[in-house]
């Protein structure tokens, strides 16, 4: 399979109201610059001028070399709040800290956290907005949580009758689906639907999706509008310009994610505290292996990483071939198969989040059993052909 590659600097996409036109985007071709959603602003600024707004959004929301919300006010839009993910506003909160609602010394404005006390915008927090408008990028993962984020904030403006604008931007791991399908009794922050861990969509795809479905509180419908990127599809190799958090430093980062956030699941370090995470593998007890690394603390990054200041012997998986990963299109399953089997003392190999990870708990079992990664695959093939033949309906790209 051939895959067009694209270093986008800058970024910005079409305007449409839950709908498609495929003859507006014939012009995609190997050498033409992919354009995102917030980069159009001659498309959707007019959707906005006399309205009340408030944006989610975070450190990747940029306009070329500008952020989001300093174009809105720049160009004088009325922009009461904004609400901030995990990873916070400026995106340097480690994963899982909890951030409270301040004002942004910036511009002035009240930034309300989605990763505190609350992950839904309250309804007095909407009293006196119009449209909410969510820009962040996301890397295709079930468990990466902005998509969660965007779930609950599409209920609070169906409550509140309020637009849900989405400026969309490129997956990443768009070109491939795979996983074991999330089963409802292990819904979680890290995961609200019945999808794999690689869903294999956009933001807006999937927004639409999760909308028309009924899969909001009380199957509820928001009133949902979203700006297509030009230029891409889903055959498209994107290049983040920004980070997209901070322990995702790179491309390699972000295609290993996928399969090495299991390991957030087991006693296993997945590089937290160096400069390779999420492509570093090790524990201080595995054997037979002449690599290590030693976590540290580093702020903005990770403060208190699993086994700090211990040598961790395991392996380095940061040379590991990109043309590899795009032409396998799966999960690799092989790293934590191959640890669990090296590691000694299994009753405490995994954790109790492993199977929200999973998002079932057959993985677990599967791997303690020692069934093979065919077999294994094998289990998901039916829930997966079943949300590929939902997934189709939504998709706004070609494959």
């Amino acid at each position: 399979m051939k895959y067009k590659t694209f270093l986008t600097l800058f970024f910005l996409p079409f305007f449409l109201y839950g709908c498609n036109d495929d003859s507006i985007y014939s012009n995609n071709s190997d050498t033409a610059e992919i354009i995102v959603g917030a980069e159009r602003t001659d498309v959707y600024f007019p959707w906005l001028k006399d309205k009340r707004l408030a944006v989610i959004t975070n450190q990747t929301s940029m306009i070329k070399n500008k952020h989001l919300l300093d174009s809105l006010l720049g160009s004088g839009f009325d922009v009461r709040k904004v609400f901030c993910p995990e990873h916070g506003f400026r995106g340097k909160a480690e994963a899982g800290e909890k951030i409270g609602n301040y004002i942004d010394k910036k511009t002035g404005i009240p930034v309300i956290s989605l990763y505190g006390k609350n992950y839904k915008p309250k309804n007095s927090d909407l009293q006196d907005i119009d449209i909410l408008i969510f820009d962040i990028q996301d890397v295709g993962a079930r468990f990466y949580t902005y998509i969660s984020t965007m779930t609950y904030a599409m209920e609070a403006c169906a409550e509140n009758d309020i637009t849900f604008l989405i400026l969309d931007r490129p997956n990443p791991n768009g070109f491939y689906v795979d996983g074991p399908v999330l089963e409802k009794e292990f819904h979680s922050f890290v995961g609200l639907h019945p999808v794999p861990v690689v869903h294999g969509m956009t933001i807006a795809e999937y927004a639409n999706m999760i909308n028309s479905e009924g899969w909001l509180e009380n199957k509820s419908k928001c009133r949902l509008k979203y700006v297509k990127n030009l230029n891409y599809d889903h055959t498209s190799q994107y290049i983040l310009p920004v980070n997209p958090s901070p322990n995702l430093p790179d491309m390699t980062s972000i295609y290993l994610y996928p399969s090495l956030c299991l390991f957030e699941g087991t006693v296993i370090s997945i590089g937290r505290g160096t400069n390779k995470p999420f492509q570093l593998i090790g524990h201080p007890d595995i054997k037979n292996t002449d690599f290590f690394f030693i976590p540290e603390s580093i702020p903005g990054v990770s403060l208190n990483p699993k086994f700090i200041g211990q040598k961790c012997f395991g392996f380095d998986l940061s040379d590991y071939s990109i043309d590899s990963k795009l032409d396998k299109m799966q999960l690799d399953l092989s790293w934590i198969i191959k640890i669990y089997h090296q590691f000694e003392n299994k009753d405490e190999f995994f954790n109790s989040y492993f199977n929200k990870l999973a998002g079932n708990s057959k993985l677990k079992d599967q791997i303690i059993r020692g069934e093979s990664i065919e077999k294994i695959r094998e289990s998901w093939k039916g829930d997966l052909d079943k949300f590929k033949k939902i997934q189709k309906k939504y998709l706004l790209y070609n494959d």
